[in-house]
């Protein structure tokens, strides 16, 4: 009898033990951010290797370089009297393949280089842009380019997810989903500034928020959808650090330690503006430019990361 009181006493000790060990352990996370398009999936949790990006130096218009562990991808593509510059850039980093392309929107100093990709001998992976017609000469062009030569093209909205390899993602914060079935409408009056693809990188602990030529109205609509998913440690200057960009919200929000401007030298447009140089140096944010600086160059590995120019 006391035998098997024993056996019951140490059966019972023994489940509780497991249920205590079961309630205690750290649950595991997991996100998808795979658009009903099928744009995206979700990215690995592992961070491995380092990561490289680099906005280079191409005149006003944007182009920056991000080499992951697994991918190569290239956000913008500079302007059309700029593709001598993108192909020397290209060739100087000896990029021969291109994973991803994603283009923020259908302005000529963004997606004017595209035919350096096209007729430069460049393989392609995949085309992302914010999903909407465009009745840019460009734009069609590129459509008609990209199918020739066999490469899908896709829309990004907020809430898609690019898995770049190596623990790297792109976190689709702009164009929202509404914003994009507006712009498919016909006779919808388009502001391509403001219906950029905007997107934060995460690499471990490195963050990086891209913006396209995106306006304050346009970082006023991320603040209020995605306000705890933009604080960045790198912010690419939207639209060239012009002042119809850059608001204190945004800013405050996003806490920037370093701002990367393209910009070309003695530009019409008067890029950057003081008003926004201003706002970047109240806030103690480094200041790198294209103009001044060159090609800068971010290297990380998840957890540090450093940031020069070539001058």
């Amino acid at each position: 009898m006391k035998l098997w009181k024993a056996i019951l006493s140490f059966s019972l000790l023994l489940c509780v033990s497991l249920l205590l060990l079961a309630g205690c352990g750290n649950p595991g996370t997991s996100g998808s951010g795979a658009s009903s398009q099928g744009a995206s999936s979700s990215a690995s949790s592992a961070v491995s290797g380092k990561v490289t990006v680099k906005m280079l130096n191409v005149g006003q218009g944007d182009a920056i370089l991000i080499e992951t562990p697994e991918q190569t991808v290239l956000v913008d593509t500079s302007d059309v009297d700029e593709r001598d510059k993108l192909a020397k850039e290209l060739k100087k980093a000896n990029v021969k393949n291109i994973d991803k392309v994603i283009l923020t929107h259908p302005h000529a100093d963004h997606i004017g280089g595209m035919d350096v990709l096209f007729d430069g001998g460049y393989k392609i992976g995949m085309i992302y842009d914010n999903g909407m017609p465009s009745t840019s000469k460009l734009f069609t062009g590129y459509l008609k380019k990209a199918k020739a030569q066999g490469v899908k093209r896709q829309g990004l909205k907020a809430g898609d997810v690019l898995d770049l390899g190596g623990g790297v993602r792109f976190e689709v914060l702009s164009p929202s989903a509404d914003l994009v079935k507006k712009g498919r409408d016909k006779g919808y009056k388009h502001n391509p500034n403001n219906e950029s693809v905007v997107g934060r990188l995460v690499f471990g602990d490195f963050t990086m928020l891209f913006t396209g030529d995106a306006e304050k109205e346009t970082e006023a609509a991320i603040l209020q959808a995605h306000r705890d998913g933009v604080k960045s440690l790198v912010l690419k200057a939207p639209h060239h650090g012009s002042h119809t960009s850059s608001s204190k919200a945004y800013l405050d929000a996003v806490q920037p330690e370093v701002c990367l401007i393209s910009c070309g030298a003695g530009n019409d447009y008067g890029h950057p503006h003081k008003e926004t140089l201003a706002a970047y140096k109240k806030i103690k944010a480094k200041i790198f430019e294209t103009d001044k600086n060159g090609t800068i160059t971010i290297t990380t590995d998840g957890k540090a990361y450093d940031v020069k120019g070539e001058k």
